[in-house]
C-alpha cells in the first residue's frame, strides 16, 4: 500500500492510474467545456454586440456614402461653380480690355473734338467775318438795287415820255412825206424815188420802234389787280387772233388743258401771243408746229412753248431778252427786237422766270416760264 492505498497487482495498479488519469483528463475537459462554454457565450455576447455594432456600421457606411454622394455633388456644383466663375473671370478681362480700348477710343475723340472745336471756333470766326462781310455787301446790294430801281423807273418813265411825245412829230414827218410821196410819183429819177423809199422806210422803222418803246414801257405801269385766269382761255384767244396767219401758213398748233394763274388778262396774252407768233415767224419754209404744256414743279406752274423752227444759236441766248435785240435780217424775219423783252417783263412782273431751252432733238426752241401756282400763293393785296 502506497499513502494509505492498497498495493494493487501490476495490472490493476496500472488500470487504475489510467482510470486516474483519464478522470484528471475528464476533469480538465469538463473544465475546458465549461469554459468553453464561457467562451462561446462570450462570442456569442461578443457576436451580438458584433451584429449591433455592424448595424451601425452599415448605417454609419450609408451615412458616408451619402455624405460621399453629397460631396460628389457638391464637388461637382463646385467645379461648374468654378468653371463659371472662370468664364466670369475670362468675361471680365474681356471686357476689360474692351472697356481700355474704347476707354483709348473715347480718348482719341476727344482729343480729335478738342481740334474739331478749335478748327469749328476758327471756321466760325471766318463765318462771322464772311457774314459781317455779306452783310455790308447785301447793304451796298441793296442800295445799288434801289438806286437801280430808281433809275429803271425813270428810265421807263423816260421812255414812255419820249415815245409819247416823238409820235406827234413823228406823224407830221409821216404825213408830208405822203404828200412828198405824191410828189416823188411825177418825177422820174430813180435815184431820188430810191432815196425816197430810204426815207419811208426810215418814218415807217420809226413808227414802229416808238410804238414798241411805248408798248414796252407801258408793261407793268398800269398793272390791273390780279385775278384768278384760266390759261387755256386765253391761249384760245390768241389763237383766235392769230387765225388769218396760222391759216396762211398751215400752222399746226396743240395745247393741253392749261392751269389756272393769277394775273393779269392782258399781259398773259401778251406773253402767250409774243411767244406763239414767234413759233410760227421763225421757220424755214417747214409747216409750222407749235406745242403748248404745263406741269407743277414746287410752288410754280412751268409753261412750256415748243417749236419746229429755225433754231437759236447757244451763244446768241444771253441776249435775246435785251431790247431791240435781233438775231436775224429784218428783211428776212420782220420785227422789232422788242417782243422777247417784253415777255421777260411781264414774267418777272407776275413773280416767275423765262428760259431758254434746246430740244433734244435740236430740231426748234423751247421758251419755258414759271407763274406762282394760286394755291400755294401767299395773300395777294393785288388778288381780287
Amino acid at each position: 500500500m502506497i499513502d494509505g492505498l492498497e498495493i494493487l497487482p501490476d495490472g490493476m495498479e496500472a488500470q487504475l492510474a489510467m482510470n486516474l488519469a483519464l478522470l484528471n483528463i475528464l476533469e480538465d475537459f469538463s473544465d475546458e467545456r465549461t469554459r468553453l462554454h464561457e467562451t462561446q457565450r462570450a462570442i456569442m455576447n461578443i457576436l451580438d454586440d458584433f451584429g449591433s455594432e455592424r448595424t451601425y456600421l452599415e448605417h454609419i457606411q450609408k451615412a458616408v456614402l451619402n455624405i460621399l454622394e453629397d460631396f460628389t455633388e457638391e464637388r461637382s456644383f463646385f467645379k461648374e461653380g468654378q468653371r463659371a466663375f472662370l468664364n466670369i473671370l475670362e468675361d471680365f478681362f474681356t471686357e476689360r480690355s474692351r472697356l481700355e480700348t474704347t476707354q483709348k477710343a473715347v480718348l482719341n475723340i476727344l482729343e480729335d473734338f478738342d481740334a474739331e472745336r478749335s478748327k469749328v471756333h476758327g471756321v466760325n470766326e471766318k463765318l462771322r467775318l464772311e457774314i459781317d462781310e455779306r452783310i455790308l455787301i447785301e447793304k451796298a446790294l441793296m442800295e445799288k438795287g434801289q438806286a437801280l430801281a430808281r433809275s429803271n423807273s425813270e428810265l421807263e418813265q423816260f421812255a414812255y415820255i419820249a415815245s409819247h411825245d416823238l409820235q406827234a412829230p413823228l406823224r407830221t414827218i409821216s404825213s408830208f412825206v405822203e404828200i412828198l410821196g405824191e410828189t416823188m410819183a411825177t418825177i422820174q429819177d430813180e435815184t431820188a424815188n430810191r432815196h425816197f423809199a430810204y426815207v419811208v422806210d426810215g418814218v415807217t422803222r420809226m413808227q414802229a420802234l416808238i410804238k414798241a418803246l411805248l408798248e414796252y414801257s407801258r408793261v407793268g405801269r398800269e398793272i390791273q389787280p390780279f385775278r384768278l385766269l384760266s390759261t387755256t382761255t386765253i391761249c384760245r384767244d390768241v389763237l383766235r387772233d392769230l387765225s388769218a396767219t396760222i391759216d396762211d401758213l398751215g400752222a399746226v398748233i396743240h395745247y393741253e388743258e392749261l392751269p389756272q394763274v393769277l394775273g393779269d388778262y392782258t399781259m398773259l396774252r401778251q406773253l402767250f401771243q409774243n411767244l406763239i407768233g414767234n413759233g410760227i415767224k421763225f421757220q424755214s419754209g417747214k409747216l409750222p408746229i407749235v406745242s403748248i404744256s404745263a406741269k407743277k414743279v414746287e410752288s410754280f406752274w412751268e409753261f412750256r412753248v415748243q417749236d419746229n423752227g429755225i433754231g437759236i444759236d447757244p451763244g446768241a441766248v444771253s441776249r435775246l431778252f435785251i431790247i431791240f435785240q435781233r438775231l436775224h435780217a429784218r428783211q428776212k424775219y420782220p420785227g422789232t427786237g422788242i417782243g422777247l423783252a417784253i415777255c421777260k417783263k411781264i414774267v418777272e412782273s407776275h413773280g416767275g422766270r423765262i428760259w431758254i431751252e434746246m430740244p433734244e432733238d435740236k430740231v426748234g426752241t423751247v421758251f419755258a416760264f414759271t407763274l406762282p401756282d394760286p394755291a400755294e400763293a401767299p395773300d395777294n393785296e393785288r388778288l381780287t
